[in-house]
């Protein structure tokens, strides 16, 4: 029987024809769109088994399914616990996703999200907080806009429209 690999010249390049993001037929090593791990969006990810002491930075998204502990600024990323994820660390990113247990200081630029497997031990600062029901948080929470920003907004609102009233949930504790 004929084989394409035998009649190819050594110099010849393969032209393929399997569609771009696509598995080429019978290539079990391959990394495709469906062996990536629980969050698709991650570029990076700390997998279950890994053990990490110290400080991670970084400006990419971040996906943690191990053990993490120390200190992890992923400013300009997004930051995801797993549901095996176990992180005592204090936490800075832009966005930050808890579905399994995080003991520290979590400061979210935009949004920090509590998901029904997720725990939380300590203190939170966010911009817009999300607490799934099953989810277990234990500290301080500090969500709104920053205090500096949010009275410039609110008086020249007031000047322009008769209103005093400021729409901001400075800090609360929850237990």
């Amino acid at each position: 029987m004929w084989k394409k690999e035998e009649a190819k010249p050594q110099g010849a390049t393969d032209i393929s024809t399997t569609p771009a993001g696509a598995a080429p037929a019978g290539n079990s090593n391959s990394n495709t769109a469906t062996s990536v791990p629980v969050s698709s969006r991650a570029t990076a990810c700390i997998s279950q088994g890994i053990k990490i002491k110290g400080e991670v930075t970084g400006k990419e998204d971040l996906f943690v399914d191990g053990n993490l502990e120390g200190k992890l600024d992923m400013s300009g990323g997004s930051v995801t616990i797993g549901p095996n994820g176990k992180v005592k660390a204090d936490i800075q990113a832009r966005e930050i996703i808890v579905r399994g247990s995080v003991q520290g200081k979590l400061s979210g630029r935009e949004r920090v999200q509590l998901w029904n497997t997720g725990t939380v031990t300590g203190e939170v600062q966010t911009e817009r907080l999300s607490i799934e029901d099953g989810a277990v948080f234990r500290g301080r929470v500090e969500a709104g806009k920053p205090q500096g920003k949010s009275s410039e907004a609110s008086s020249s609102a007031a000047a322009g429209s008769g209103s005093t009233k400021a729409g901001t949930f400075a800090a609360g504790t929850a237990i």
